[in-house]
Order: C-alpha cells, then structure tokens, then sequence
C-alpha cells in the first residue's frame, strides 16, 4: 500500500462515498483515481464495486478482472467478481470466484453469502439448500447486522418449507434495515404461499415503494393479486394497467419496423421464451407441443432463461432447432438477438412468473407474440398480441379483462402428457378405510378465507371424513397449527386436517377419493394429476382464466356435472360425490380410460391446433403489413 498521503486521502474520500452509497459519485472518483494510479488494484476494486451498485454487471465484470490481475489474493475483488458474475446468471463461474475467495479467508463473509446463493441458484433440491443454509448461517456470525444474509437465509427456509423460520429471518433483516426492498419482496413470496395475501400484498408494496424501476417485484404484486379472493375482476385488471403505464407504454415508440418475409405460407420461425425448460409442472404440457411441432413448417427456437438444467433440458433441447441461452443478456441485447434469428411469433410462456422477461415483449421484437400455458392471466402489454385460450377458459364478454387479444383454440387449451412413474390409481379409499378423504395438493396462496369456509361445510356435512392439505404451504408443524386454527373457527377439529408435503405425490393420491379444486384461482397441474389418478374434481367457476381451469378441463374431459357456479353448489356437488361409494368407485376404475380419450391427451392433434393458431396470426399480420406498405406507398 502507498504512503502517498495525497492517495491515501483519496481512498479515503471514495470509501466514504461507497459508504454512503453514493455510488455514481464513487464511480467517478475512483474513475479519477484511476488515471492517477492505474496500477494500484484499489482504484479497479471501487469502480467495479460501484459499477455492480449500479447495475452494469459487464463494467464491473472488467473492472473487477482488472484488480485481480494486479492482487490475486484479495477476497474482496474475488466475491464481488462472483457477483457481477451471478447477476448475469452466469452461476457456475461465480461459484468458482467465491470458493477461490474462501480459500484465502475462509471466513469472508461475503463470499460465504455469494456460496450460499449460487447453490440456491443452481440446484432447488433439500442437499443442495441445506448446504446453502449453513453458508448463511456462517456468514451470519461472522457479520450478524448484514440484513442481505437474514433474507438470504430466509429464501432457504423458505425453499424447505420451513416458513416460520423463513418469516422470523425477513423480518429480522427489516429490523436490522428497515428500506430493504429486497427484504420485503421476500417476506411478501413467503407470506403468499401460507395464504396471507392482503399482507403478502403490502408487502409487495413496501418493496415496489423502495425500489419503483423493478420489474420483478411489480410482477411478484400481480401474481399476488390474481389469487385474491375478494378482489372484482375489474379491480385485478387495473392493477395489469398500472403495469402496462411503468413498464410497457415507455416502450412503445422504441419499436422500429418489422423487415420479415411477409410471405404468408413459408416456413414460419417461432420462438418458445422460458426459465422452465427443466423439471417444472409447465413440462406436462409444453413438451407434448414442442414434440409434435412440424420443422418443415417451423423452425422452433427456444430463448431459455434457465440457471440450472436437468435431464428435462436435455430433451427439451433435442426437440427444438436452435437452443439460445438468454439467462446473461439483458432486455436489449435478448431484442437485438430475436430480430437478428428473424423470429415471425414469439411465444411468452412465463407471464409474471419467476423469472419471466416481459421486457423483451414490451419492445415487440417480433412481428407477432402471444402469451400462453406459464401464467393463465394476462400479461398486461399492449405490446402482447394474443393471449392463446379455449371459449371455456374465457367465455365470451370477459375480453375487456385482458390487455392482449383472446385467440380461441376450437379445442382445449392445452394437452397433458402424465408421469410415467404415476402407476395405477387402485381401489377407492374408502370403502377400505370407512372414511371419504378430501384433499387439495395445491399451494397456499390458493387456500383463501371463502375455500376454507366452503371445506368446512362439507366436512361437516360428511361426518368422519378428513381433509388431506398437502404442499410445500403445509409442511412446517408451526404454520400447520396456523392453518388448522382458520378451519377451528368454522367448527373443524384439528384431528380431521392431514397436513404435510409429499413429492412426488403419487401414493399420497392413491389414498384420496375426492380433489377439492380451490378458487378464485383454480389448481393447474395438481387438478389434472388428479383425475388421471381417477379422483372427480369439484371446481367452482369464477374469473377468467385463472378462476375457469378447472371448468376448461372438466368439459373437455366430459364431467361438466362437477363445475359448480356457486359455492353453495359445490358443497352440495362435493357432499354429494362423497354419500355414494359406488359412484366413487364406479369413476375410480373409469376416469384414467375417459381421460387418456379426451382431447387433453390427444398431443397431435393439440399441436396441429396450435400451428393452424400461428399460421393465421401469421396471415392476419402479413395483411396488415400489406396495408401498411400500401398506405406508405
């Protein structure tokens, strides 16, 4: 280190602004800093540092190269290189610099942190979060007033469904700094999925208050919202405007014209835009489409977002013509990539989802988008073309609740393809056991004050039968007293509530005899497991299109007789279902059959629905275009 004292003050000076977080002024200054000493690693470190506040992860990438060349040992740069490196989703090669950071202090507690996220990162799995768990922990001794690592920690519990403890580390990281945004969108995630949704919401609020140019946390609030048992259709819908004014309207004068080859019956190029080209519930029905797909009409790309793959991966890149990672790029260079593969239809498989880029489809890279199978809402872009449906999914008059145009498949909306280690539904439960079991294998954030209401009800309108709640939302002993406690005060004793948290979920369906779908929002792939494990499902229809998947599904299997229009109807449909073991088990040894002769397993056919889909967008676009020409002309 220099004697300089002109030097040193000038370090000191950058600290204190890095401090303060004064980030642009600390830039700057060490930019400054620089051109006095440019071999000194410091100047390198505090601009790459500055930069990574910023949000340039390339910059500090390069600058932060720059101060390690110059000090190979210095732990500081290598974990900060690790997170420029991380926020690029480059995860692999972050690990490497926090790990190469421990080997010279194994107690750099940033580094610890950064450990901890690339393995939550890079494998959901329990052996891989428990060992991220105790990078937190460790790192959390070493520095216990760090908020970052009480939420870090917290995600964890959160990914092993320990949500008390997940809930008590977000809110100590907002005890330690209250205008953590990022603590607060976490606490409202974890909030969500116990069924808490007004104060998931607020939450959400906090967060977006904090830090109003993040996407994320905008769409995290309208996931929220969508399962919000009190809120009118209306009232959900303005909360999409709102996101169309932010992050949608600002972009659309950025759209320069489309050069494609209007020619209306070439090879079309569709582009498939996801983070879940992996094991996800999205692959029952995704993998169907992209495995039928004609490449002599279509050349399919597939813009993954994907941090970690698994075996699914691998097939899903087997079945696509070109795989273009996109996980490191931001919003403008996934654009310039899009126009540059010519894309005719771009397909949004997310929605507000995790790690979803609607950004990309605010900037209409491509002549044509839709939104389809990920969200079942709206995405709320006007830039969005068609939201790809079935006339039960949204019925007509409901197209004032949508910002993209609804593109009605003459058939349902999408075609399952099971798990083949499901094995055989067996006999109905009950007549072995002497009792009906009901049972929901959905989320919490589904599991309202009106779901619990309605449960109740039937429960005691079948007397000894028991409710099977079974998630992720329902694996923690203290949140299960919580929600037992909600059943309590309609009169349901604790011991007719079976709680936990089984996957796969198989032999746990095997011991059901009726699904109870929830709503406003319905079950997805939950509700369709189901009935392939011959279990009927109650569903109750309500909003548009989330509140009707169990409708959609229902009719195109031909048991519209269990879609309620009331929730009065539905205890009766349940209760009646429930007093007529024959009938049970007369629907248990015939559901799998009716099911595997609907429409939701005729994976061709479902394909070809869908290319007829995108040929005449094409068509309709390549129409327009011609106006257009014609007009310029």
């Amino acid at each position: 280190m220099s004697t300089d004292p002109l030097q040193k003050s000038r370090r000191l000076l950058i600290l204190k602004l890095f401090n303060e977080k004064r980030y642009d002024e600390c830039e700057s200054a060490a930019l400054r800093f620089i051109q006095l000493y440019p071999n000194d690693p410091f100047g390198w470190k505090l601009a790459g540092v500055a930069s990574l506040f910023l949000e340039r992860y390339q910059e500090a990438e390069e600058r932060l190269l720059r101060a390690i060349a110059m000090n190979k040992k210095d732990p500081e740069s290598l974990s900060a290189l690790g997170n420029a490196l991380r926020y690029q989703s480059r995860i692999k090669e972050a690990l490497s610099c926090y790990e190469r950071a421990l080997q010279i202090d194994e107690n750099h507690s940033p580094a610890l942190n950064g450990k901890g996220l690339s393995l939550l990162d890079l494998d959901k799995n329990s052996p891989s979060i428990e060992e991220a768990v105790e990078f937190f922990k460790k790192a959390q001794k070493i520095t216990p007033n760090q908020p970052e690592i009480y939420y870090n920690l917290g995600t964890a519990y959160g990914y092993l469904g320990r949500f008390d403890e997940a809930l008590a580390m977000h809110r100590k990281a907002l005890d330690i700094y209250p205008h953590s945004h990022q603590a607060y969108n976490n606490l409202a995630l974890i909030l969500q999925d116990i069924g808490q949704i007004n104060e998931a919401i607020d939450a959400y609020d906090q967060a977006i208050q904090l830090k109003p140019d993040w996407q994320s946390y905008f769409s995290n609030k309208l996931f929220a919202i969508n399962y919000h048992p009190d809120l009118s259709p209306e009232e959900i819908f303005g909360a999409y405007q709102a996101f169309e004014q932010r992050f949608g309207l600002p972009h659309r004068d950025t759209c320069p014209p489309h050069l494609n080859d209007p020619r209306v019956d070439r090879r079309l190029r569709i582009g498939y835009v996801s983070a879940d080209f992996r094991s996800h519930s999205t692959s029952h029905f995704l993998e169907p489409l992209l495995a039928h797909h004609d490449h002599e009409q279509f050349e399919i790309f597939a813009y993954v977002q994907n941090v970690s793959f698994d075996h699914l991966s691998l097939r899903y890149r087997k079945l696509v013509d070109h795989w273009v990672p996109i996980a490191a790029l931001d919003d403008a260079a996934v654009v310039a990539r899009i126009r540059a593969d010519q894309i005719d239809i771009l397909v949004d498989l997310a929605g507000h989802t995790a790690g979803n880029r609607l950004g990309i489809f605010a900037r209409r890279p491509a002549p044509v988008s839709l939104t389809w199978l990920g969200y079942g809402y709206t995405t709320g872009l006007s830039a969005v073309d068609y939201f790809l449906t079935d006339p039960v999914l949204t019925p007509p008059g409901c197209e004032p609740l949508f910002s993209e145009r609804l593109w009605r498949l003459e058939r349902p909306f999408i075609a399952y393809r099971p798990n083949p280690a499901m094995g055989d539904p067996g006999p109905l439960p009950a007549i072995t056991k002497g009792l009906v079991t009901f049972a929901t294998l959905s989320r919490g954030v589904r599991v309202n004050h009106r779901v619990i209401r309605v449960w109740s009800a039937i429960l005691k309108r079948v007397p000894g039968s028991q409710l099977v709640l079974d998630s992720k939302s329902f694996q923690s002993p203290a949140i299960q007293e919580q929600w037992a406690a909600r059943f309590t005060a309609h009169g349901i004793a604790r011991e007719r509530l079976v709680m936990g948290c089984h996957s796969p979920p198989w032999d746990l369906l095997r011991d059901i005899d009726i699904s109870l779908d929830c709503f406003p929002h319905n079950s997805g792939t939950t509700l369709v497991e189901s009935l392939y494990m011959g279990i009927p499902v109650v569903t109750l229809a309500e909003r548009p299109s989330v509140g009707r998947i169990g409708s959609a599904i229902l009719t195109a299997l031909g048991h519209p007789e269990w879609i309620a229009q009331t929730e009065e109807e539905y205890i009766e449909k349940a209760v009646e279902l429930a007093t007529d073991l024959d009938r049970l088990a007369a629907i248990r040894a015939s559901l799998r059959a009716e099911l595997e002769a609907s429409p939701l397993r005729d994976e061709v056919g479902f394909t070809q629905a869908m290319e007829r889909a995108y040929r005449q967008m094409w068509q309709q676009w390549c129409a327009g275009h011609a106006l257009r020409v014609r007009d310029l002309g």
